[in-house]
């Protein structure tokens, strides 16, 4: 019979033990999104997962598909409306709050090509989400129609975040 000794240690060697070793954090990875059934398109299906609330990715389905058959009845290329649209709203600059000194400096950055996606599709939706009285999809082909006019409640917030890099652009040498 093998002896076998357990050695008990304490919450400190356990941790120095694990440094030792060359514990790391758990790497992110980045996933595979299938484009959508209809127009097989990758950047479409990330807004309609954007647009699914509560795992209901049918139901944000049929909205998106409906605003879409909005736009075609009105005799124009839905694709080519939410195509300029995400071109039009697409930041090319945000603040990011930095500490020096005890002082908190909004340094301007410019925006990574995922992040500019993720706060298209976050101002898009929460544009057509704060209209009232209609139906999401009417909401929404709405708010696409603006934006690819350069109007709308995302494109004002898209000015906004410039005008703000703007004017603290004397704090891009803190940049890091």
């Amino acid at each position: 019979m093998l002896n076998v000794v357990v050695k008990f240690l304490t919450r400190i060697e356990l941790v120095k033990n694990l440094n030792n070793i060359g514990m790391r954090r758990k790497r992110n990875y980045k996933r595979d999104i299938l484009p959508d059934p209809k127009f097989q398109n990758v950047v479409v299906a990330k807004f309609i997962n954007r647009l699914m609330t509560r795992g209901k990715k049918s139901t944000a389905q049929r909205v998106f598909y409906d605003a879409f058959e909005i736009l075609a009845k009105q005799q124009k290329d839905p694709l080519k409306i939410f195509d300029e649209a995400i071109k039009n709203i697409s930041p090319a600059l945000e603040v990011k709050s930095k500490r020096i000194g005890g002082a908190n400096y909004q340094v301007p950055r410019e925006v990574r090509g995922e992040r500019k996606l993720t706060l298209t599709f976050r101002w898009i939706i929460e544009g057509a989400r704060a209209k009232k009285g209609k139906p999401m999809a009417q909401k929404l082909a709405e708010e696409f129609l603006a934006a690819s006019k350069n109007e709308g409640t995302a494109i004002k917030k898209k000015q906004d975040m410039h005008r703000m890099a703007e004017a603290n652009k004397a704090f891009a040498h803190f940049s890091w």
